[in-house]
């Protein structure tokens, strides 16, 4: 078989260049140890990577994302190998999708060893195409070569025996006449596509953080004129796979920190004008308070309060309604602004508002810190977040705000009636933020 040297060293370089890096990475100051530098020299770490690749599986579609003690079959299903259909899945890849890998975690530098370029393509790649070239650089012994590059195109393969589980959510379909037969039903098995899913996390992260769309926004916010597209994804939800181990579910649900997006399946309302937002003002409860309905509650409290109600159950339930209606506004305004304004807003030089109301209304700015991009103000925002005090802050402030409302007009409260409004409050506070609860 004839060889090109030239290019088996293009492979030898790129391969060698992995394994120093992931030494460097992983032996800071223990390069004086030569049994740990040992483990990185070329042939030793090979060797060590073909045997440890068989603890990780690529997939194109997960079954742990379903349930994440499921342990039924992952499948890899190259796209352009599924047939065609009118519906948006996973067939519209084609050949740009991105592997996600399942598996014992601690392997998973194999992988990002197997995602190296050469010519632009993966060593992966070349592992499954056979490449001549490739294998030489492997081993200069034939057999050993051949042995670790079937080890690592292995990773593409399929479990043999397919199963399913009693955790993957199942659904019977009836295909035929008769619902009383059995055989009429086909089992419909919906596997989480992670290939997909990652495709449309990636082009939902560029419209909401890409600089193309950033230079878009600011144009149509200043009425601007713009060659530029400006997108929009309008009533998101997320989904998070994994809690505090992304990983464990998938590599790709632990590069996305465990976020999935939810489209809203919603028709569209449109609105005859854009609500009052929290922008250049110094609390965002200024601006709720000026909500025309909430102006209305507080309004109706305040003549209520003023005609000296009887102290008796008919008195307290009234009220108990007129409190219920306020911090459900209070929620309200909090869900429109999370929905209506794009992530990281709070950044903005416009922002003028204190950091825990930052925090309350602009929460998923949080996971900004795990960007590669991320200054040092995002992880102040990521920790301040975790810490979990804002709460406490935005109640203590809306019980300020409403007691000085009264006190205006002259209704007698003070420090009971302050304790009793911060304890109505309702902060929605994503898991694991701490509860503590203040006065």
């Amino acid at each position: 078989m004839h060889h090109n040297n030239a290019r088996i060293q293009i492979f030898r370089q790129a391969i060698s260049d992995f394994i120093e890096n992931r030494r460097d990475e992983k032996l800071k100051g223990k390069a004086d140890d030569p049994a740990a530098m040992r483990k990185y020299d070329y042939a030793i770490w090979l060797e060590d990577a073909a045997r440890r690749v068989g603890q990780i599986h690529a997939a194109t579609h997960i079954a742990k994302a379903i349930h994440s003690s499921a342990k039924g079959s992952n499948l890899y299903i190259k796209p352009d190998s599924l047939p065609q259909r009118e519906e948006i899945g996973s067939h519209l890849l084609g050949e740009n999708f991105d592997i996600d890998v399942v598996g014992n975690a601690a392997a998973l530098d194999v992988f990002k060893f197997l995602k190296t370029k050469v010519e632009d393509k993966t060593l992966l790649a070349w592992a499954e195409a056979g490449d001549p070239d490739f294998k030489a650089a492997l081993s200069e012994n034939p057999d050993q070569a051949e042995e670790w590059l079937s080890s690592f195109a292995g990773l593409l393969s399929s479990d043999k025996k397919v199963q399913s589980h009693a955790l993957m959510k199942q659904l019977y379909w009836l295909r035929g006449e008769d619902p009383t037969q059995d055989d009429q039903y086909i089992l419909l098995q919906p596997l989480f596509p992670s290939a997909l899913v990652n495709y449309v996390h990636q082009n939902i992260q560029a419209v909401r953080f890409g600089e193309s769309n950033k230079e878009a926004r600011s144009a149509f916010s200043k009425k601007e004129a713009s060659e530029l597209v400006y997108q929009e994804y309008k009533k998101l939800a997320v989904q998070r796979l994994g809690g505090t181990k992304p990983q464990n579910i998938s590599q790709l649900n632990s590069e996305r920190g465990g976020v999935n997006y939810l489209l809203a399946s919603l028709p569209p309302r449109w609105k005859g004008k854009r609500r009052l937002l929290p922008l250049n003002c110094k609390s965002a409860l200024d601006v709720f308070f000026k909500r025309p309905d909430v102006y209305g509650q507080v309004d109706k409290l305040i003549k209520f309060l003023k005609s000296n109600p009887p102290d008796n159950l008919n008195t307290r339930q009234y009220r108990q309604r007129f409190e219920q209606k306020l911090i459900e506004s209070l929620v309200d305004f909090a869900a429109t602004i999370k929905a209506e304004m794009p992530v990281g807003w709070s950044r903005e030089d416009g922002c003028q508002l204190p950091p825990y109301e930052r925090l309350w209304l602009d929460p998923e700015r949080s996971l900004f810190s795990l960007r590669d991009d991320s200054d040092e103000a995002d992880q102040i925002f990521y920790n301040e977040y975790m810490k979990g005090d804002w709460p406490d802050a935005v109640a203590q402030n809306f019980g300020r705000r409403l007691n000085a409302k009264l006190k205006h007009q002259d209704i007698p409260v003070g420090e009971t009636e302050y304790i009793h409004w911060v304890r109505q409050v309702t902060i929605d506070a994503a898991w694991p933020v701490p509860w503590r609860r203040r006065v």
